[in-house]
């Protein structure tokens, strides 16, 4: 496991940025996060709230470029696959689970995820998310058949999958201590944690939205306990349920807190809420300009954390490829599959040309990459960029019924 401090010095020579603020004290704080320096959680709410917005972005781009001097911006082929949507937590911003013998509730057979991942790995996916709900018998024996199974099969997929809450859930079921359920699920082929379930990390709007979901900080420890168990993951974080912006850069330092200690968060992924289907029945949501200015102040303020990732599932491939020009350095993935936060109502679809084409117009050089975002292929210039028009994601407005069993990518096919 790396060291805490592994990415806080600077790779290259200190930026000068050419936008002037008007604000001497923005001007200092925005010139220090470009260098590579820290800054406070009370100075990234001035910036959040405060800095101009092109001075931002120059400053979180800034960042980008003396990490990556090579322009290099990757993505991911996966899959997503859901084994059950049955779900005690009842969180109000979901729109895919099903309580507990409700009439809409399925769980996948082992037989029906292999098939999916099999179709993931013939379409080229390197990963594949497993996810669903924290189904009520589904303790640690239920996920080392499941991960096992998948490895034994196909032992090229790196499984990233879960979060904090399922190995959280799956322990209570088993009546396993933490330590012996994270060690149990990594012997099974867990290769990596996904930032799921993280949601809004701070107390007061973590309960507003899922009053029976674990703690902010109780999340962070399951992530603290499988770093130091070798096992790294992704950060995320949901925008736009009614917190505050105060509260919002709290949940940028408690995830700065735990990877000081660790250096086992690979990236961070933040996101908007999606309004439909849900208890909470948009509200409260994120502007695309709130994101944005949040996707900078993240580059700006987690100086040992090595990626930031755009979500373009969530907020339109045009705020995805602006998101590039504010310190992004990783598009994310096709997603062969997504259910989860398309149930609750997000529509937005690409395929590897897009993903690439999006790469490519914002001035930068597209490489397909792994989830340790090794390189898998650069595609320097336009003759070498892969064209397999069968690599699409998702379209789906809902869940599928039934989970879509049997059904053959591409699960919905675009109206």
């Amino acid at each position: 496991m790396a060291g805490p401090g592994r990415l806080r010095a600077s790779s290259g020579p200190a930026s000068t940025l050419g936008a002037v603020t008007g604000s001497r004290e923005i001007d200092n704080i925005l010139q220090r996060g470009a260098d590579g320096g820290r800054i406070t959680p009370e100075e990234a709410l001035l910036l959040y709230t405060e800095a101009p917005f092109h001075a931002l972005g120059e400053a979180a781009d800034a960042v980008r470029r003396r990490r990556y001097p090579d322009n290099i911006v990757t993505y991911l082929i996966d899959r997503n696959i859901n084994y059950t949507n049955v779900c005690v937590t009842a969180c109000k911003f979901c729109a895919f689970y099903r309580a507990p013998k409700h009439g809409e509730g399925w769980t996948h057979p082992t037989e029906e995820i292999l098939r999916r991942c099999g179709e993931a790995v013939e379409l080229g996916a390197t990963q594949v998310m497993l996810q669903g709900g924290h189904h009520p018998d589904y303790g640690v024996e239920y996920y080392e058949e499941l991960f096992s199974s998948v490895k034994a099969a196909y032992p090229q997929l790196v499984i990233h999958s879960i979060g904090p809450s399922e190995i959280l859930h799956m322990a209570k079921v088993s009546g396993v201590s933490l330590d012996e359920a994270i060690r149990r699920i990594k012997v099974a082929g867990l290769d990596s944690i996904a930032g799921a379930g993280a949601e809004m990390l701070p107390d007061r709007p973590r309960k507003a939205i899922a009053p029976l979901k674990e703690s902010g900080q109780r999340w962070l420890e399951v992530m603290e306990l499988a770093h130091r168990q070798g096992i790294e993951s992704t950060a995320t974080m949901m925008m736009g349920t009614g917190e505050t912006n105060a509260e919002r850069i709290e949940h940028l330092r408690m995830i700065r807190d735990v990877q000081d200690r660790t250096g086992g968060f690979r990236s961070f992924i933040p996101w908007t809420y999606q309004p439909e289907n849900n208890h909470l029945k948009g509200r409260t949501q994120a502007t695309t300009l709130e994101y944005l200015r949040l996707i900078a102040v993240a580059r700006l303020f987690f100086e040992t954390v090595p990626h930031l990732q755009a979500s373009w599932l969530t907020t339109g491939k045009e705020a995805g490829q602006l998101a590039l020009h504010m310190g992004v350095d990783d598009l994310g993935s096709i997603m062969l599959e997504e259910n989860v936060i398309s149930s609750a109502g997000a529509r937005h679809r690409s395929n590897l040309q897009d993903l690439i084409w999006m790469i490519r117009s914002a001035g930068r050089i597209p490489a397909q990459r792994d989830t340790l975002y090794r390189h898998l292929a650069v595609h320097r210039t336009p003759d070498e960029d892969p064209r397999d028009d069968r690599v699409v994601s998702h379209f789906s407005s809902i869940a599928l019924p039934g989970g879509g069993v049997g059904k053959s990518l591409p699960l919905v096919e675009a109206k």
